[in-house]
C-alpha cells in the first residue's frame, strides 16, 4: 500500500494497492485528506488513510480492520 502526494496544499493524493489506484482525493489548503480503498484479501478489507499536512513531510495514518498505523514517509 502506497500513498502518493502531488503537492501538499494544492494538488492530489492517491492510494495505491499493488500498484493500482484504489482511492484519490484533491487537496484544498491545509485541511486533512481521507483516502478510502480496499485491500485485495478474501474477503476484501476496507482501508482508510488520513493525510495531515504540516510543516515538513505530511503525516499519513492508515486504519485497517480497526487498527491505526502511522505510515513511514519516503521521498521519491
Amino acid at each position: 500500500m502506497t500513498v502518493n502526494i502531488d503537492g501538499v496544499h494544492r494538488g492530489a493524493a492517491e492510494l495505491l494497492v499493488d500498484g493500482k489506484e484504489t482511492g484519490r482525493a484533491e487537496a484544498h489548503g491545509s485541511r486533512p485528506l481521507i483516502l478510502v480503498g480496499e485491500l485485495p484479501t478474501d474477503p476484501p478489507l476496507a482501508v482508510s488513510v488520513r493525510i495531515t499536512p504540516g510543516p515538513g513531510a505530511p503525516r499519513c495514518t492508515a486504519v485497517i480492520d480497526g487498527v491505526e498505523t502511522v505510515m513511514s514517509p519516503r521521498a521519491f
